[in-house]
């Protein structure tokens, strides 16, 4: 089982890999049908099946290299969705772990919804979002299911309310970031730290609008005004500070304070990551979101989100080791006295 989820977890890090790269070479459309492309499992290639497609889609011409960006992720994704789906049956047959691999089924049922609506609805930005985030949870729900595969739980003598505050503010940083590249807003503000024109005063609270109209059949290459753009970008950039400081602050408490070494060194790893991430949205905006490093800063983001995970699952497994230890003392203690 252990084997599986590790498969099923480097799986899930690859589709969000090829996901950014299907969004960031604007192949989102690259096939305008789901779940084949042009009515085909895979490309069209031959002279027929190309006809048939420009005569099918003739408001979406053929871009071949797009669909098979498009497929590619389509493919790994499926593979991911296969793989859940039997370990989750495995579970079942075993008997453990069974709300895990429940919860695992639903969620890669309602991403791969998300992942047609996507196509269906022509890029709207808060499918996209959604969908990105339904990727990250899926990777970090993995995740959380082997970590307490490999170790029970336990309740800490201290609360771990900071920990859960630290998430949710990097999910919230995340949910910016995917809005921001739902919305093709990524280079609508150069410079540093923020933009090198004026932003508060053409601050566009509309920005976030949920549902807003599209100008033509889609949504593909943004529908909002330069303005609106900058507002989310500017936003992204403020909240990302103060990820950035709040995480490091709380991975900095865990290091210094008398906490497992478990929990010490996932703090570390919290920071390195941390700078990491921080390095690579220097580098974005310094050289206009290149492909690779563009690509690099979605992964991150995941493995950032994974190490806090870890440092918040250390917080409750090393409850369970002490209070494991604790049983075992108190057990020899009542030997040695008898």
């Amino acid at each position: 089982m252990q084997k599986g989820l590790i498969a099923a977890i480097l799986l899930a890090i690859v589709v969000i890999g090829l996901g950014a790269f299907t969004r960031l070479t604007d192949a989102g459309l690259g096939c305008p049908d789901w779940p084949g492309c042009y009515g085909q499992l895979v490309v069209p290639q031959s002279e027929e099946h190309v006809q048939h497609a420009a005569s099918a889609y003739p408001e979406r011409p053929l871009e071949a290299h797009k669909a098979w960006n498009e497929m590619i992720h389509r493919y790994f994704a499926g593979g991911l969705g296969l793989l859940v789906v039997g370990l989750a049956a495995l579970a079942f047959w075993q008997k453990q772990h069974r709300f895990w691999a429940l919860a695992s089924v639903l969620l890669i049922g309602f991403q791969a919804i998300l992942g047609m609506l996507t196509v269906t609805l022509g890029l709207m930005p808060i499918v996209v979002m959604g969908h990105l985030l339904g990727g990250f949870s899926m990777l970090a729900l993995l995740f959380t299911w082997l970590m307490i595969a490999k170790r029970p739980l336990a309740k800490p003598q201290r609360s771990g309310r900071w920990l859960w505050l630290g998430l949710l503010v990097l999910v919230v940083q995340i949910a910016l970031g995917g809005w921001t590249s739902a919305n093709y807003s990524a280079i609508s503000c150069q410079g540093l730290p923020l933009c090198h024109e004026e932003w508060l005063s053409s601050y566009k609270l509309d920005a976030f609008d949920p549902l807003p109209l599209a100008t033509g059949n889609d949504y593909e290459f943004g529908v909002l005004s330069h303005e609106q753009r900058k507002t989310i970008h500017v936003t992204h950039r403020i909240w990302a500070g103060v990820t950035a400081i709040y995480l490091f602050i709380l991975a900095l408490s865990y290091i210094q304070r008398r906490h497992s070494d478990m929990e010490r060194g996932r703090a570390s790893r919290l920071i390195f990551i941390l700078f990491t991430q921080v390095g690579l949205g220097v580098a974005n905006v310094l050289w206009q979101v290149p492909l690779a490093i563009a690509v690099a800063h979605n992964l991150v983001a995941a493995m950032l989100l994974l190490s806090l995970i870890s440092l918040i699952l250390a917080h409750y497994q090393g409850a369970a080791v002490a209070t494991f230890v604790e049983q075992k003392e108190t057990h020899y203690g009542e030997v040695e006295h008898a």
